[in-house]
This record gives C-alpha cells, structure tokens and sequence, in this order.
C-alpha cells in the first residue's frame, strides 16, 4: 500500500455499475486499494467475508459498493418497508460517517433509501421517520437498533422489515464483538433472517472461530491486508506513510509540553487523546483558555445530543484541536488531520494503533506522538514487540513555558474548573489503576503529589488511593475550597441555596436530645473503664468489714440453715456445727461487729 495502487476499478474480475464507476470518479478514487480489490469481488459473488487490514485501508468502500451492487442485481425490487442491507457499526461518529458515504453513491439510484439509526436523537421521531419515508438501507449502532426492534407498540415492526435482508455488515468487527455489545448484538442478529451475505471488516480481526459462527458467516473466506513490503511473519498494523514518536515527560511538566506543541502546530489539524471523560472536561476547558486563536472541540462517551454536530463540524476545519476519548480511535475518517497526540497511553495495546490511525490515512502522510512518564519508557519496547508498532523518540519540545499558575487561578476563579480538576485527577488514577499493561502502569509507582501539581489541584481530593498517605510535596492553596464561587450566577445562586438547606436540617430541634452517632474509640472504651471502676468500688464497699476467712464462715453457715429449714439435720446438730462443738461463734444473724469474744480474736 506504499502507493495504495492496486488496479483501476475497471480491472476487477467483476463489472461494477456505470452510476457506481461515475460517483468513484467524482469522489477522486482511480484506483482501489488491497482491502476494496479483495472483498469486492468476493462479496458480490455470495461469499461471507471476513477482512482484516490496518486502519485507513478503505474498508468503507469495500462492503458500500457490493452492498449496492447486490440490491440492484435483485430480482424483486425492494418497496419502501423493505430493508435489503444493514450496517451494524459500534460508534455514531462511524454510523454518520458511512451514511454520508452511502449518500453519495445512491444519490444516483432514487429507487434506494437509507435511514440513520444512532443514539443521540430521539428514538420515537425515528421510528416515525421510518414509517412516513421507509428505509432499504439500515445503518446504526447496537443500542439504537435493538431498541428499534422493540418499538412494535409504537407502530413499528422493524423484524417484519428485515425479512428481505440480503447482507449484514459488521464494520469495526473486533470490537461489536467484544463483551460490552455482546447482549445488543446476539438480540440484533435474532431478528434477522439466515440466509444472507455477512462481511465483517475491521483492522484487528478476532481469530475466535466461535463469535464468527454466531455472527452467522458460514465458512467465510478469510482477507488479511497487509503493508507492501511488510514481510508475512511481521503484520505491522499501522500505515506504511504514519511517523510515530514518543516523548518522556515528568509528571508535573507533561500538560505544559502539551500546551507548547499546540501553540507550535497551530496551523495545522491535530487530535489530543485523554484517557477519561472527566480529564477531556477538564483540560479540553483549559486548553480553549491557554492555546488562542485555534478552533477546539471537545468529545467524549458521556456527550449525548451534541456530538454529532462537533463532529461535522471537525470535520469540515482546515485547522484545528480535537479533545477527545477513545470513542474516537476507531474507524473514523477525519480527513487531513496532521498530528494525532496520546497525552495518555490508552488502556489497551490494540487501542494505540487504532488512535495513531486517524492520520496517514488512504496513502497520506501523518504523525503520531505519545507522551509518557519516565517509569513508563519500557511501553515503547513493549508496542514494538506485541503490536509491531516501532516508535522513535522525539527531540524535547522547545519554549516551554509554565502555564500551570494559570490553571490554578482558572480553579480559584471559577468553582466548575476547580470541581472539573478534582474529578479528572480521581479518573485519571482509576483509569491507570485498570490499564491492561499492568506490569509497565502501576498505580503504586504514581508520584501522587507531581500528578496533582500537574493537574493544577488546590488540594488533595479524599479517594481510597490516597487514604492514610501524607504529600509533603504537594503545598495546597491557603484557601478554602468551600468559598469558591461559580462564575455562573445562576449555578452559584443555586449552591448557596442547597448550603442554606443543608444548614436548616442540620440544626438541633428545640427539646429534643442529640444523639451523637459515631463517637471516637478512645471515648467509647474511657466510658467502659469508668463502669468498669464504678462496679468494683460498689464490691469493694460491700465487702469491706469481712475478710476472706469470715466469708467462708458466712457461706457455710448459710448451707446449714437450708439443711435445717429442710429436716435433713435437727436442731441440735445445726447447734452444734455452729458453735464448732461448743466453741463460741458469731449465731446466723448477730451482727459480726458485736461478736467480739476471745476466742475470736486473733
């Protein structure tokens, strides 16, 4: 793929549709790559597929144009209701960007429909859709479409649709397949009829036999596409034309090394991946403030309603920031993007080539830059060895300034920053805490009080990570952290509203008595010793005027009187036991204080 010539369209073993050759042409592809030249012919010819190649291989067009190809080879003609094809694809950016592909290409065959089911959109206004337009053409994602399934109530019977279905496609296959779309997935493929073509595309194939059967491929031709001039034991898995790197940072210098390459790329279109949803809010916010005259956007898992919008319009920039998580490594085509930066290295190995593969896309050149801690260094080694992905090491970035106080007075300022901050640095650690690469990414080598300098905290936030450990590293602001006010009023009038609330239940009712719940130890246990030493002082008096020997005394003459109260001795021998055989003794009763007789005394 150096030069990503593999024949021109016309050279395929099959004839492709003069409408299909004419859009090829206005869209500037002359010539197919590896991925289109393989699949194409074989999908067309009724053979499930199973494709493999590295990321930005075409692998859009290579399941669009056969797709088209067999609905209008049909012999009946699809109605309105009636589904021929449908795209199953794990993200929505990846849905909207094959719909736009699609578009294209049946803008010149009126008689076909096609229908975006994603989420983000209201479900009900879908299935409306639906209903007043029709769809031969279905492309969605597992939530939405499984949902779709289960809208019969509201006037929609989608299974009943898919009764005509001549070809599935599962794009991004490795990861449809993974445990998070299992339940969506299995429920989507219920509906479906067997008999169809199914492909399934995707830059890291799955080899499991088990999760391609139940996919529904039977006996699939099997189509790994690899690198010209990449020898066949070594399956490099990134684009030939992709310059990749590495820098090692120190925790607290590593966001200003990332603010200074952006302030010296500022002409060009760069993609900056964070590790969590929490740290995009956060330094997405931050950077907007600190790189200036650059158009930055944010996306991540957690958006709901605008995502699709800030994708279109990345999308459409010359120039520009993007601050993303990983919803955006795979599958998607962001054209021209120069630099794709990973200030965090992503939780898994296969993740890192689908990130790096958002540039050097479909021959064009591109650069990947990783930034790492010190401890972290081996990672590169580690990429080379199980992902065949060769990282070479990038000069320091020049003119880099502090731009962390800056940060720290955004937080005062401003309480959703500061709030922001503290939840970016506990994902941060939870999200280091399940990295698959355990062995390099180790929780317990965090240097906690360079990260929280390099996140710009005010203080330590409470978390079990950090319980019982003390920083003195790390000087927090001499500020109170309850005192700072959110710059929206309206948001700041409603926290002062919440604080009266809480201060009105906490205050004691009138006659009642407190209870405090939850006394210290110490307190509880200095409670019991004084029990303790109020119960053996009331012995103690009880007992002073006897000693051990009168006790006893005591005791046996109390077993003799039983005796007698129940005749098994008489009178006479309780007299006689009593006095000790005439010796004079205290009677039962007499007050040992009176009993001072010689024999007594000692």
């Amino acid at each position: 793929m150096e030069n990503i010539t593999e024949g021109k369209w016309e050279s395929l073993p099959v004839n492709l549709n003069d409408s299909i050759l004419q859009t090829l042409d206005e869209l500037g592809f002359t010539y197919m790559t590896p991925v289109q030249s393989a699949c194409i012919p074989l999908f067309m010819s009724n053979k499930d597929v199973a494709a493999e190649a590295v990321t930005g291989s075409g692998k859009t067009l290579a399941f669009v144009i056969p797709i088209l190809e067999i609905l209008l080879k049909r012999e009946e003609k699809l109605k309105k209701m009636q589904v021929g094809a449908l795209i199953v694809t794990p993200t929505r950016e990846l849905a909207l960007q094959i719909s736009e592909v699609m578009e294209r290409f049946i803008q010149r065959f009126p008689q076909f429909r096609q229908i975006l089911l994603i989420g983000g959109s209201n479900p009900i206004a879908d299935v409306e859709k639906f209903k007043s337009l029709g769809a031969n053409i279905v492309i969605g994602t597992p939530g939405r479409l499984e949902d779709m399934f289960r809208r019969k109530a509201d006037g929609l019977d989608l299974a009943s649709c898919m009764k005509t279905l001549d070809v599935l496609v599962l794009d991004e296959a490795d990861r449809l397949l993974d445990m998070g779309f299992e339940a969506s997935l299995n429920a989507i493929l219920g509906y479906l009829p067997k008999q169809r073509r199914t492909g399934l595309f995707s830059a890291t194939q799955t080899q499991e036999l088990e999760k391609l059967v139940r996919a529904g491929l039977r006996n699939p031709v099997r189509i790994t596409v690899k690198e010209k001039g990449v020898a066949a034991s070594s399956a490099q898995k990134t684009p030939a034309r992709l310059s990749n790197y590495y820098t090692i940072c120190r925790t607290e210098e590593k966001f200003n090394t990332l603010v200074a390459f952006l302030r010296q790329h500022k002409h060009e279109k760069q993609l900056v991946f964070f590790s969590t949803c929490a740290c995009v809010e956060y330094y997405g916010r931050a950077l907007e403030a600190l790189v200036k005259n650059v158009t930055i956007h944010c996306i991540h898992g957690k958006m709901k309603h605008k995502r699709n919008k800030i994708f279109s319009e990345f999308r459409k920039l010359k120039s520009g920031i993007l601050v993303c998580t990983d919803v955006m490594a795979r599958g998607i085509d962001i054209p021209e993007v120069n630099w794709v930066l990973q200030y965090d290295p992503p939780s898994s190995a296969s993740a890192f080539v689908h990130r790096c593969g958002r540039t050097a896309r479909i021959g064009n050149q591109g650069s990947a830059l990783v930034f790492l801690l010190p401890m972290e260094e081996s990672y590169v080694s580690f990429l080379s060895i199980n992902q065949k992905c060769p990282l070479q090491r990038m000069s320091p970035v020049k003119d880099v300034v502090d731009v962390l106080p800056k940060l720290k007075a955004m937080a005062l300022g401003d309480r959703a920053v500061f709030e922001r901050g503290m939840r970016a640095f506990v994902s941060y650690v939870q999200a280091y805490a399940k990295h698959e690469c355990s062995l390099i990414f180790r929780v317990k080598d965090l240097d906690f009080a360079a990260l929280a300098c390099g996140f710009a905290l005010l203080r330590m936030p409470k978390m079990p990570e950090l319980r019982g450990k003390t920083f003195p590293d790390f000087i927090e602001e001499a500020v109170d952290t309850d005192s700072i006010r959110y710059k929206d009023k309206n948001r700041e009038k409603q926290r002062q509203k919440m604080l009266a609330e809480l201060k009105e239940k906490e205050r004691p009712t009138p006659g009642r008595k407190n209870f405090i719940k939850n006394k210290a130890w110490s307190k509880q246990k200095s409670k019991k010793d004084r029990r303790k030493k109020i119960a053996a002082k009331r012995k103690l008096d009880e007992g002073s005027d006897m000693e051990d020997e009168d006790m006893q005394e005591l005791l046996s003459d109390t077993r003799l009187l039983k005796k007698l109260k129940k005749g098994k001795i008489s009178e006479e021998d309780f007299e006689k036991q009593v006095t000790g055989g005439g010796k004079s003794r205290h009677k039962i009763g007499q007050p040992q204080g009176e009993n001072l007789g010689t024999d007594d005394e000692i």
